[in-house]
């Protein structure tokens, strides 16, 4: 057998073959010369092969024609994937128009021209520019029916959330037309920065109280508030018909009632304002009644004037000045007498008021079919059939809107104790204009010019319906602002020394907002509202706008002022990462539509918001992912910004070189005396008064001497940070003219550590760090500021480190409406949270106690929902920040041990805050001496024989 016959695993293969490639080249050589002949023989015409004939592979097959043949070439045609879009998705989009308010399509018909309203604003003299604000649920937004809630979230959620305008005009009772400027502003204190924005453009506020539930938590903040501010003060004593339906109570209790509420308001504005002469008082015309669920509002000017006007022949204005206080009408002699006639005479305001009122309505809800209509023609209130036919509480409505007529008594008293424009410049440039009244730019602002030079102040920015670009809303304080125009727009941080905050924008569309709509203008003069397109891009909070050219002295507008603390801070980041710039988008115009939102991204590289309270941060979130990033969110749990104290004075002197070892400062840190840290950020006392007056005020409240309190060099962080650094160095021992020269440097090191503290990068507090030594370079060159900023800082937290170091926690200050048979678990739910109750009292005139207590903010998470599960619902609780307080337990205590899951005893809490804010921050877990003392210090340490507890 022949082996090549087989391969290798024994198969037979058979004899080697000829090439295949030989025998195809012969016959490809046959088939060209069998060609030629043919090309020979047949004619040039004929059909080289016969159609249809010739074997066409399956896939090969062409069963339909060509897209490019059916539709031509210029037709681009795409073949896709079968099945490739689900079934829940239409072929083509819809285009999907964004809402986010509700708007009214076309200018509603109104009493008035819109030209007349134009014209108004001409004359400063007629214009009031007025804030409602009043506790949550008083009754502000019903005043205007409900007209300003213009958020679908407002609506669905029963609360205000943004402030809103409205103008429009109003008759006063001799029927004269006054422009009212009015922003309605939430009554939730989370929003309190709402109502500070629209303070700012106001001249006067009317406060409302609701009768049953009297002066409130949010109430006193306003009254405190509007006082600092310089407003005048106006009362709305707004539902009053609960006292008569609901608390069913006698006409003389609902009297006593209202004169507890004025009383109370008065003792509040005795105790925050030193203007003897602001009082309110319905004899002063300064506080209405009202009911605006029945269409009821009076003062006792109005009220009087309805007595003259059905009998005729009274003074009203002399009778309005006998219906408030121990006045009494005797009816023999009739006259009125302030001794009471007889045991059951009834004082002037319960005979002549609330009586003819409780009566209207107990005629109406009591026994409408019978007696009504009689009583109705005695008051010459005329009803057809179908509307005496309507229920209870429309035809109350209806009676008492016939009865009382139009709001002019609310009119009046706005007109008469609100200044207008012109008469309230003055006082508002004083008070938040940085230049002062002494330029001509201050001047034409005091006269509210419209001819002078332009400047306008933006307090809000509000987002269009679609939430896509925003417009900015301001005063016009001198000036016309017109469609078109240049404009210089102003930052917070712009100064005349550094121009940079600021930017030159066209003003685009004018409108004057009237909350569901708005009315374009091509021109607004000084003392108006306006609402601007155009401007948004360079504002972030507040800017003032001003001419491009011509008016260089021109400075900003103070940042504004809240009356509260953003302590709580949520960690948000995008689900799907690649959508971070979409989120980085969205918070900056979050940041931009809420007032005191504050957004910064940490060290670690999270970002941060920080809010007033849950329900503000709910708000923020909604926003956020709907209307301005529209991706999905993940949010941390919410956390509070802590602050480092001490609570002795530095137990040795703390001293630090520069790293060319030229210069050495020493410092120690004391605590502060109690209270001092408020009036700084209070800016009662302020860095920027001159020597001796910055003297006199330490000396004489808080017993500084002299030398001390002259030789304050900075408060920190910022211009109205609680921290002070004094220079305690003797000329006799330190060269106070070097040390001059590097001043600025040492207050930026001093600035920079306290506003990032040692123990877990939150800022310092209540600390006062005296510089008691300071070796300095001859040389400029060895004394620059990038050899002292750092050493500056870093014997700050030397001192600070061994002053005993605290950390300290906001409380809220919480207030809690219940029935009696509540309280007790209101007290058991607070111990859980470790608050503590600070005064429980009942309401007067009504079934429910108001309880009040601190609670710390990090433990208040989640309290509302809880409070109103141990209460079945029946108790309500608003919370607001009050103060700082330090947490029980050393946060430099390594013999603590924290457990993960566990809840840590009260001395423990320190350690456990500080440890898990430096986790959550990607800082180590301790606290690094080496970072903070230089070597010749830890020497020192060891000289003295000083125990530390840090590791090294």
């Amino acid at each position: 057998m022949e082996t090549d016959l087989y391969d290798e695993f024994g198969n037979y293969i058979g004899p080697e073959l000829d090439s295949d490639e030989d025998d195809d080249l012969e016959a490809d050589d046959r088939d060209a010369d069998e060609a030629d002949e043919d090309d020979e023989d047949e004619p040039a015409d004929a059909d080289e092969d016969v159609p249809g004939m010739e074997v066409v592979l399956h896939e090969d097959k062409k069963y339909y024609p060509t897209a490019e043949e059916v539709y031509g070439p210029e037709v681009e045609t795409l073949v896709q994937e079968e099945d490739a879009q689900p079934l829940t998705e239409p072929i083509i989009k819809p285009v999907r128009n964004k809402q986010f308010t509700l708007m009214e399509q076309e200018l509603p018909s109104t009493v008035y021209d819109m030209e007349f309203l134009a014209d108004l604003m001409d004359s400063p003299e007629l214009i009031r520019n007025v804030t409602l604000c009043g506790h949550l649920h008083h009754g502000k937004v019903k005043h205007l029916l409900r007209y300003t809630d213009i958020l679908f979230t407002e609506q669905e959620r029963g609360v205000g959330i943004k402030s809103t305008p409205v103008t429009m005009v109003l008759p006063d009772s001799r029927g004269k037309s006054f422009l009212f400027n009015i922003m309605d502003t939430p009554g939730h204190v989370n929003f309190s920065d709402e109502v500070t924005s629209g303070i700012r453009l106001s001249d006067g506020i009317v406060l409302f109280i609701d009768a049953a539930e009297g002066v409130m938590l949010n109430t006193e903040r306003l009254i405190k508030h509007a006082v600092q501010e310089r407003l005048a003060i106006t009362i709305c004593i707004n539902k009053v018909d609960r006292l008569i339906v609901e608390l069913k109570l006698p006409p003389t209790d609902a009297y006593y009632k209202l004169r507890h509420i004025v009383d109370e308001v008065n003792a509040m504005l005795s105790t925050y304002s030193t203007d003897e002469n602001l009082v309110v008082s319905p004899l002063l015309g300064n506080v209405c009644f009202a009911s605006s669920q029945y269409c009821v509002c009076f003062t006792l000017g109005s009220f009087a004037k309805i007595y003259s006007d059905t009998y005729g022949d009274i003074n009203y204005t002399e009778f309005a000045k006998r219906l408030w206080g121990d006045i009494y009408f005797n009816p023999k002699t009739r006259k009125f007498t302030k001794k009471a006639p007889t045991s059951n005479s009834q004082r002037s305001f319960v005979e002549f008021v609330l009586e003819p009122l409780y009566k209207i309505l107990s005629q109406v809800v009591g026994d409408c079919d019978t007696s009504l209509p009689r009583v109705l023609d005695e008051l010459g209130i005329h009803l057809v059939k179908e509307e005496l036919k309507l229920n209870i509480r429309p035809l109350l409505r209806l009676v008492c809107k016939r009865f009382f007529g139009e709001f002019t008594g609310f009119v009046d008293m706005c007109v008469q104790h609100i200044p207008s424009p012109q008469g309230g410049a003055k006082n508002k440039i004083e008070h938040s204009y940085t230049g002062g009244l002494d330029s001509d730019l201050g001047e034409a602002m005091a006269e509210c010019d419209p001819d002078g030079p332009l400047m306008c102040h933006t307090t809000k920015m509000y987002s269009t319906e679609d939430g896509v670009q925003f417009h900015a809303f301001g005063r016009v304080l001198s000036g016309t602002i017109q469609a078109g125009q240049p404009v210089k727009v102003l930052g917070e941080n712009y100064t005349l020394e550094d121009e940079e905050d600021s930017q030159v924008c066209a003003v685009g569309r004018l409108w004057i907002n009237v909350a569901r709509y708005q009315i374009e203008v091509n021109r607004v003069p000084a003392g108006n509202w306006v609402l601007i397109e155009g401007c948004d891009q360079p504002i972030v909070k507040t800017a003032t706008i001003t001419e491009p050219r011509g008016n260089e002295e021109a400075q900003i507008f103070r940042p504004l002022k809240f009356n509260t603390a953003s302590v709580i801070k949520i960690a948000v980041e995008p689900v799907n990462p690649s959508e971070l710039p979409k989120m980085l988008d969205g918070l900056r115009k979050v940041n931009k539509s809420y007032p005191s939102l504050t957004t910064k991204v940490e060290e670690s590289g999270e970002h941060v918001i920080l809010g007033t309270g849950e329900l503000y941060l709910d708000c923020v979130m909604h926003d956020l992912r709907k209307m301005y990033s529209e991706i999905d969110i993940k949010v941390a749990d919410p956390v509070v910004t802590f602050c480092e104290t001490v609570v002795e004075t530095s137990s040795l002197k703390c001293f630090a070189e520069t790293p060319n070892k030229k210069n050495k400062i020493t410092m120690i840190a004391e605590p502060l005396e109690k209270g001092l840290a408020e009036d700084i950020e209070n800016e009662v006392v302020q860095i920027t008064w001159n020597r001796k007056k910055l003297g006199e005020f330490f000396q004489t409240k808080y017993d500084w001497d002299l030398l001390a309190a002259r030789s304050i060099w900075a408060f920190g962080p910022d211009t109205t940070g609680p921290n002070i650094l004094v220079d305690d160095t003797l000329p006799s021992e330190v060269d106070k003219a070097l040390l001059g020269s590097v001043k600025d440097s040492i207050v930026q090191g001093f600035q920079w550590g306290t506003r990032e503290g040692p123990l877990c990068d939150e800022p310092i507090r209540n600390v006062k760090f005296k510089i008691l030594d300071a070796v300095i370079a001859q040389e400029p060159l060895h004394r620059g500021g990038g050899q002292v900023i750092p050493t500056a800082r870093r014997v700050v937290y030397s001192a600070f480190l061994m002053a005993t170091p605290r950390l300290m926690e906001p409380y809220y200050f919480v207030e809690v409406q219940a029935p009696a048979d509540c309280v007790s678990a209101v007290y058991t739910v607070l111990a859980r949270r470790r608050g503590h109750v600070t005064q429980d009292a009942p309401i007067p005139g009504s079934p429910l106690y108001t309880i009040k207590a601190f609670i710390p903010a990090i433990d208040s998470f989640g309290f509302e929902t809880d409070l109103r599960t141990h209460t079945q619902g029946q108790a309500f609780s608003l919370s607001v920040f009050h103060h700082w307080q330090i947490v029980p337990g050393d946060p430099l205590d390594k013999s603590i041990v924290i457990r993960p899951l566990e809840p840590q005893p009260a001395p423990h809490l320190a350690r456990e805050f500080m440890i898990k804010t430096r986790r959550r921050k990607g800082l180590s877990e301790d606290v690094s001496i080496s970072k903070f003392f230089d070597d010749p210090m830890l020497l020192e340490l060891a000289k003295q024989d000083v125990v530390l507890n840090y590791p090294m």
